[in-house]
């Protein structure tokens, strides 16, 4: 989906669920890391994250843009657009529009430790992501000596 598309979906979703136009811009912004949209007050445009639809697909995206909506018409009529007022929550129910927008860590991205410790006496194992000092620690289960395994 390119940034046109994304503007004929919110100018769609807006007209056909909130019965009101989109004026301003929505945009993906890659940017953003852990929230799926943002309404900005000041220009009242809207930014999406595009890790939504790429690891969730089109179904969750349109609840984000839901959810943003929410915000601007709310905003635009002088009404509660908070996450905390009743007024949004209440729209927010109405429309289908998510609360929180699911995980968008990428799967399979589990960083491995840099440095393997273990102990000279008991064989015990110390995986760290950062490296320690050998003369200042000993290992927690048996008072022993450590030393590097891996670096």
């Amino acid at each position: 989906m390119n940034e046109q598309e994304l503007q004929r979906l919110v100018e769609h979703i807006s007209i056909t669920v909130f019965q009101k136009p989109f004026r301003h811009r929505a945009t993906f912004n890659r940017r953003l890391r852990t929230t799926g949209g943002r309404y900005h007050l000041g220009s009242h445009n809207l930014d999406f994250n595009p890790l939504v639809l790429e690891l969730h697909g089109s179904e969750e995206l349109e609840k984000v843009v839901k959810h943003e909506l929410c915000h601007y018409h709310l905003h635009i009529e002088g009404r509660g657009y908070q996450h905390r007022d009743a007024d949004f929550r209440s729209l927010l129910k109405e429309s289908g529009g998510s609360r929180f927008v699911k995980d968008l860590r990428k799967v399979g991205t589990i960083e491995l430790p840099k440095w393997l410790y273990s102990c000279s006496a008991c064989g015990q194992l110390y995986p760290r992501k950062r490296r320690i000092d050998l003369r200042k620690y000993v290992c927690g289960k048996c008072k022993g000596k450590l030393r590097l395994k891996i670096e």
